[in-house]
């Protein structure tokens, strides 16, 4: 199973190596999460470990979550029950306010089982996906980089604007895909191959070369990069 933990992103600071080079570093606060759910072939049809992040208080959670990790009794559960079905192992924690499935082989990963940031020790690289800063409805400018009209010399009032987006008499359409005003961010990002400064195990926390996507305090799930190089 490729190694991966959920957390949250802490903020970004530097940290200084032996010869004084300073390193930027993001600070991601990774797990401990536990394994909720172990999916397989013969079950579900391909193979997962389920895990959950960050407790969430019970009298906050919906019916579902709290089925999610604890047995509750309904009429469904009596009549699978009584047809002979096998009543799915619960891990019996708390609800989580996270919750993720990483693909891949359970191997030794067991239902209510605690995972750390231990896990990444000895890992040399992190995939990490969280949703980025949502910013709206903006122009194309600061959504495409655009370079925008000239200040001067005939262009009155639209120097932000795009400029022409169609064609001329033929076709005579917009083609599908063309840069304009929309909405920008709060989508899911990854940003691949980021080099692990630290791990560090008492507090729970991985330190990361570079930047990851989302506001202090997103939720992330950190994966070990399967990129080469």
């Amino acid at each position: 199973m490729t190694k991966g933990i959920l957390g949250r992103k802490v903020g970004t600071t530097q940290i200084f190596q032996d010869d004084g080079t300073a390193v930027p570093v993001t600070v991601l606060e990774v797990g401990p999460c536990h394994v909720l759910q172990v999916r397989t072939i013969e079950r579900d049809g391909y193979e997962a470990v389920q895990l959950g992040y960050l407790d969430k208080p019970r009298r906050l959670s919906s019916r579902s979550e709290r089925g999610q990790v604890a047995a509750i009794s309904s009429k469904r559960s009596k009549r699978l029950s009584a047809a002979g079905a096998e009543a799915v192992v619960k891990p019996g924690c708390e609800p989580k306010r996270f919750v993720r499935e990483l693909r891949g082989t359970a191997d030794s990963a067991e239902v209510g089982s605690e995972v750390t940031a231990s896990m990444l020790e000895g890992v040399q690289a992190v995939d990490v996906t969280g949703t980025s800063k949502g910013r709206g409805f903006t122009g194309v400018m600061k959504r495409h980089n655009f370079s925008g009209q000239r200040a001067t010399h005939g262009v009155k009032k639209c120097h932000r604007h795009a400029g022409g987006t169609s064609m001329a008499t033929y076709p005579g359409r917009t083609f599908k895909g063309q840069k304009m005003s929309g909405r920008y961010g709060g989508t899911k990002k990854t940003v691949r191959n980021l080099k692990v400064a630290k791990v560090d195990t008492e507090n729970n926390l991985l330190l990361v070369r570079g930047a990851v996507p989302g506001p202090n305090g997103g939720f992330v799930v950190v994966r070990e990069t399967n990129k080469v190089g």
